[in-house]
């Protein structure tokens, strides 16, 4: 059974997914950051001994998540393809087609194919996203007057148990006027970070999300 977290930020409820994505409850929309569409065939095509498995891997948590929360509105939080086109665009595409949300990508420092390639297959393109008084962006920022929802930095943190035993694991992150979404993709790896005493973190794992206190 999946366990989730839900959350007020500005008046505005959000659930918190364990696949790192989070549904904003008045929009009725999914908000993914980082899947990072085409790495696995990117760095098989460079000699990594990366399972195709991985491939099929991110659209089955898509299509999973999808089927959660039936949204109206899908957002990519950034960094949706890992760089140039290659044998997964046409797999995207075709899934594309077979969803019904309307889909928006807020553009990431990896989104480097054109937008007219997006457009093509109606998704709207944009470099940010303010909604009444919620930013959402790829690149963490602080703006004044307003509460930044972003991706980019795959947030983790390392977990200590008895003794000398640790893991680390992915993670969303709340700070007083930002929340970080884990990276959603297979294989994109984290960047462990140490929240401040005011930071709230929120531990995903397979079928939970964990509040760490």
């Amino acid at each position: 059974m999946i366990k989730t977290e839900t959350i007020n930020i500005n008046k505005e409820t959000f659930t918190l997914h364990p696949s790192g994505a989070m549904y904003w409850k008045e929009k009725k929309m999914l908000l993914i950051a980082d899947v990072h569409l085409g790495k696995v065939t990117h760095f098989r095509k460079h000699g990594s001994a990366i399972p195709l498995s991985a491939i099929q891997y991110n659209f089955h948590q898509l299509d999973s998540v999808l089927l959660d929360f039936k949204p109206e509105v899908l957002c990519f939080l950034g960094d949706l393809f890992h760089s140039y086109i290659n044998s997964e665009w046409q797999l995207f595409t075709t899934w594309i087609k077979n969803i019904t949300p309307k889909v928006v990508l807020v553009t990431g420092n990896h989104d480097i194919i054109s937008p007219s390639k997006y457009e093509e297959i109606n998704i709207n393109v944009t470099a940010e996203w303010l909604i009444d008084s919620i930013l959402l962006t790829h690149i963490p920022e602080i703006r004044e007057h307003t509460f930044n929802i972003s991706g980019h930095i795959h947030p983790g943190i390392r977990l200590k148990g008895l003794g000398k035993q640790s893991i680390s694991v992915p993670c969303f992150i709340k700070k007083k006027n930002q929340m970080i979404l884990p990276a959603f993709g297979t294989f994109t790896g984290k960047y462990i970070i140490s929240p401040n005493k005011e930071d709230q973190a929120f531990v995903i794992t397979k079928d939970e999300v964990i509040r760490i206190d």
